[in-house]
């Protein structure tokens, strides 16, 4: 039997069918490899199928890492390409050619390139991964959620789930002074979602259990589908019927929000919130359209979601990353306590002109979303195409970009000891003197996000009442330096953010 099958093996067509389609498969993952060498661009050479991002892939190193890895190697490059297994990028390193890109000639870089498939994708349909006008449109439906007007008419809710949290932190404080600050920033900001942008008083702070949080842990973890989604062709996956995110959760947040349009239908109930900026889109686009682009019930849902897990996931890791350079640098700490308790005594409450007047807070968050940002890269796709100016490259339409946000905001040559926690970066003196194009945490140009001010805002409240209450301190469980979850496109701390949470008499 044995001989059979080595004679078998070893048949002349056998073997010249093995070769062809070997020859099939190394044609099909490296067919796109010469991309970068035709157009004269600086450039790793690639491993067939895994191209330049092998370690990242199997998760031996963050994302993070990998990216900086190429950054760090074309240092004297305005630019430089790598595969993300057969995909070109090209990285863009030049602030004034990131300049470019995002604002002066948005016209040529409008998408960011996600072509999702909305049957595999419950958000494909969202702001964040709509193109062209269908883009532009919604922007403008979506935007008055996010006025002035609007934040302030908020503050009061914000500060209603801040006052709950702060009642969670001392129940806690009676069992265990040593508190995992990320998730309990996740259920405070879950819960000011909710209860400012759609009118769901979600108490997610106070139960553990909540609906709202366990399905959002499921969309937002690591886990098989997550790789899957990283590095199989969607066609595959829809031929297979592997969704991108959970179908329970879809499912769950489908519902819900569908309910929460329905029920303000019905009963007639206008509020000044997000919920009811996407009422008022569904009613001009959908129910009442003559807009060419022919707006669905879904696009509506799809927007729902995405604003909900923005709306929390960016501000609790802002915020326990925040804590954490806290703990470990008192004295900035006990600045930032200062200027809270002498602009309280000044405005005599918290309200918004007292959070408008503390600059020294913002320039501690702006450092914090400088060193932790949000959004390790930004990714942009040419729609037509397009000649780097005074250069030779011509950037073809259909190319994909990466701005490597992280790698520049680690960048010696822009921010000196990139590693150290210097708030004193963002004062007005030192602001005034940096070039732009070199911090983006919340993008910039036309697609810059629509969610800053109101993130900042229930930041700077909550941190007022934690500070002006607790000393944030190191404990036991304190990692330094933090450890990062390999396999996630932000940064999430792998064994959790621990502090100790001391009161103040």
């Amino acid at each position: 039997m044995i001989s059979s099958l080595i004679g078998f093996l070893f048949d002349t067509p056998v073997i010249s069918a093995v070769a062809v389609i070997a020859a099939f498969i190394y044609y099909y993952t490296t067919n796109t490899y010469d991309k970068w060498l035709k157009l004269n661009v600086p450039h790793d050479r690639p491993w067939p199928l895994v191209g330049n991002t092998v370690k990242m892939l199997t998760l031996v190193e963050h994302q993070l890492t990998t990216i900086d890895g190429i950054y760090k190697r074309f240092a004297s490059e305005k630019y430089c390409g790598f595969y993300q297994m057969k995909t070109p990028f090209l990285m863009i390193r030049d602030p004034e050619l990131i300049n470019n890109i995002l604002i002066k000639d948005f016209s040529y870089f409008p998408d960011r390139g996600f072509h999702k498939d909305p049957a595999l994708n419950i958000m494909a349909n969202a702001l964040f991964f709509m193109e062209g006008s269908k883009w532009k449109v919604m922007r403008q439906k979506l935007s008055p959620g996010f006025t002035s007007g609007k934040l302030k008419l908020a503050h009061d809710q914000i500060a209603e789930c801040s006052d709950e949290l702060m009642r969670f932190i001392r129940a806690k404080m009676e069992e265990n002074d040593q508190i995992e600050v990320k998730e309990t920033m996740g259920k405070y900001s879950t819960d000011v979602i909710g209860t400012c942008a759609f009118g769901l008083k979600l108490d997610t702070v106070k139960n553990d259990d909540s609906d709202f949080r366990v399905y959002a842990r499921k969309i937002l973890k690591m886990n098989f589908r997550f790789l899957l989604t990283e590095t199989v062709s969607p066609k595959i996956l829809k031929l297979l019927g592997i969704a991108e995110l959970s179908p329970e959760a879809s499912a769950f947040y489908d519902s819900a929000f569908n309910e929460v349009i329905r029920y303000r239908e019905e009963n007639g109930i206008v509020r000044h919130d997000v919920a009811q900026s996407l009422i008022q889109a569904r009613k001009e686009l959908v129910l009442d359209s003559t807009d060419e682009n022919e707006f669905t019930e879904q696009d509506i849902i799809a927007n729902a979601i995405l604003m909900f897990l923005a709306g929390f996931e960016p501000v609790s890791s802002t915020l326990s990353f925040c804590l954490y350079q806290l703990a470990l640098n008192q004295h900035i700490q006990d600045k930032m306590r200062d200027e809270m308790n002498s602009k309280l005594k000044q405005h005599g409450q918290l309200n918004n002109e007292f959070l408008v007047d503390l600059h020294y807070t913002d320039m501690v968050l702006a450092e914090t979303e400088r060193m932790y940002v949000v959004t390790n890269a930004l990714f942009r796709e040419a729609v037509k195409t397009y000649n780097v100016p005074n250069d030779s490259l011509v950037i073809e339409k259909g190319t994909k970009i990466m701005i490597p946000v992280n790698s520049i905001h680690h960048d010696p040559k822009y921010y000196p000891d990139p590693y150290t926690f210097d708030p004193e970066r963002f004062s007005p003196e030192e602001k005034a003197k940096r070039q732009s194009g070199i911090y983006l945490p919340f993008g910039d140009g036309p697609r810059f996000c629509i969610g800053k001010r109101f993130a900042e805002l229930e930041i700077k409240m909550v941190l007022s009442q934690i500070l002006t209450t607790f000393q944030i301190l190191p404990c036991e469980k304190t990692e330094v330096p933090l450890k990062l979850q390999n396999g996630l496109p932000m940064m999430v701390a792998k064994n959790g953010i621990w502090l100790r949470f001391q009161s103040i008499s």
